[in-house]
This record gives C-alpha cells, sequence and structure tokens, in this order.
C-alpha cells in the first residue's frame, strides 16, 4: 500500500468543499492532501489510520485531520466481499488555512481556532460530542455559499472549545512529513515512501538527492532532528502496523514486505518504536476489537 496525494482542487468558485458520501466501502487508498478535513462517520467500521495513530473506527466518531497528514479509513474485510449489502457513509468537509484569506485565523479573535488548526497536524479525534453540534456540521451541505462560510466558522469555533478530545498522531512522525518550500525534502518525502520497503538506505536517498552520504546525514537530522535510518524505520514499522492489523501475513512475511532483511531487526525495531513486540502489539489490538 503506498501513499498517494489526492488532487482535490475544484474548477468550482468554492474555496472549500461539503460531501456526503454513501458507498460499499471507503476509499482504501492511504493518502494525504493540502486540505484540512473534518469528517463525521455515520455508518461502518474498520480502521482508522492517521500518520502513525492506528484505531479502530466505529459509526459516530468525529475527527479532524491537518494539511498533509496521511489518513485512511480501511474498513474491515466484510465489507469488501461480493455479496456485502453493508454501506460506508461519512460527511467530510475539506478546505485550506487560507480559505478566508491569508493570514485570516492569525487575528487575535481567532486564536481558539488557530490553536485547533494546529492540533489537527496529529490528527484530533473528538468525543462526547452533543447531537446538536454533529447536525450542525452536517446541515453545512445544506447552504448557500455565503450562510456556509459563517456556519463554518462557528462550527469551527465550537470544535475549538470543545475539551474531550485525543491527538492522534506523534509529533515526530507528523513533523516528519509535513511538506516544506524545500524542494529536495519534497523530493525526499517522495523517494521515501515510493521505495521504502525496497531494502533503500540513506546511500540511496543521497545519491538520488546528488549528496554524498555523510553531507545528506547532516542534512537530514539538522532538519528532522533525528537521523535517517530512524525516520526509515519509523516508516517501515508504521506500514507493517497497518498489515499486522490486516492479518492476512504472518509476522515474518510483514517483516520482509515492510523492507526489513531480517526478522531480528524487525523485531528490535518495532519494540523501540513501539515498546512492544509485533505479536504483543497485534494480540494487544485485537483484545480491543
Amino acid at each position: 500500500m503506498k501513499l498517494h496525494l489526492l488532487n482535490r482542487t475544484s474548477v468550482s468558485d468554492r474555496s472549500f468543499s461539503v460531501n456526503h458520501n454513501l458507498y460499499p466501502n471507503f476509499l482504501r487508498v492511504w493518502h494525504y492532501h493540502p486540505e484540512i478535513e473534518l469528517v463525521v462517520i455515520l455508518k461502518s467500521s474498520g480502521t482508522r489510520f492517521i500518520g502513525d495513530s492506528i484505531e479502530k473506527f466505529q459509526e459516530g466518531e468525529v475527527v479532524l485531520i491537518g494539511k498533509n497528514v496521511p489518513h485512511m479509513w480501511l474498513n474491515d474485510e466484510i465489507y469488501f466481499q461480493p455479496d456485502s449489502s453493508l454501506e460506508a457513509e461519512a460527511f467530510a468537509i475539506h478546505f485550506t488555512r487560507d480559505f478566508l484569506g491569508k493570514g485570516f485565523f492569525d487575528i487575535p479573535e481567532m486564536k481558539e481556532v488557530a490553536s485547533l488548526l494546529a492540533r489537527a497536524n496529529r490528527g484530533v479525534k473528538f468525543s462526547s460530542l452533543n447531537d446538536e453540534l454533529v447536525a450542525e456540521i452536517m446541515k453545512l451541505i445544506d447552504y448557500d455559499p455565503t450562510t456556509r462560510v459563517f456556519k463554518t466558522i462557528e462550527v469551527l469555533s465550537k470544535l475549538a472549545q470543545h475539551e474531550d478530545y485525543q491527538l492522534l498522531s506523534t509529533t515526530s512522525f507528523v513533523n516528519a512529513f509535513q511538506k516544506t518550500d524545500n524542494l529536495r525534502m519534497d523530493k525526499i518525502y517522495a523517494y521515501v515512501f515510493e521505495n521504502f520497503n525496497d531494502g533503500i538506505s540513506a546511500s540511496d536517498v543521497a545519491k538520488m538527492t546528488g549528496m554524498n552520504k555523510s553531507a545528506f546525514s547532516r542534512f537530514f537530522k539538522k532538519t528532522h532532528k533525528k537521523s535517517f535510518t530512524r525516520y526509515l524505520n519509523e516508516i517501515k514499522v508504521g506500514y507493517a502496523c497497518r498489515l499486522l492489523l490486516e492479518n492476512k501475513e504472518s509476522i515474518t512475511s510483514i517483516a520482509y514486505l515492510s523492507g526489513f532483511n531480517n526478522i531480528s531487526n524487525f523485531n528490535r525495531q518495532f519494540k523501540i518504536i513501539h515498546g512492544l513486540a509485533p505479536s504483543a502489539y497485534l494480540k494487544y489490538h485485537s483484545s480491543n476489537d
């Protein structure tokens, strides 16, 4: 499963979009996009991937996802069976941070909303939202464009004041992935996500960028505050987590599919990053289904 950039650029005269999605299953693509996304899950269950957070999801959850944060709602396998009559339903609102103009969320009156949007860079799962607020989110699709703008601000303001929430992805993962204005870093990100499970090394990436290995290692560590090897292992272990929860391959197979050349190194790196061996990680998440 590779990471994909989804282009949501619209030719319409709208600065953001509101969609009611009803399908046999959600899009089975791990993806990211420059728009912030607010999602209300109305029907279906499965596994939610946001950054390096991997959790089961159920009907009724509300999640806000920041710019360029990789994510996917993967329905349970039964949703993909040919004879399945199940449905996956959600409301999704997409907007760029500057959809009201550059600097709008930086004015003092928008301080709370700006803080919410900053938290969204890790993914925010809201709990105990009242039915009225959830209804307000879904009603956004019914308004005329001008009213929709005002109502969106109201919704964001109420979510910003809601205190019962959970931050999903780790800061280190999100900071490592966020797109920058540095074209060299963008090139590195694209290369790593396309090739991380093909046995690539720091030397391979250095060569791709036209740098020697030592210079590349210094450059990467200065940018990310961690070594390239640590970053690469986090990506590979994150992919392994997805495969573990899909429960279609043995742990040994998953180690190799994730780009590790031996099971011992896979187990060691997995435990360093998650504090659990792969088998314990799978047992923990299986017991919480």
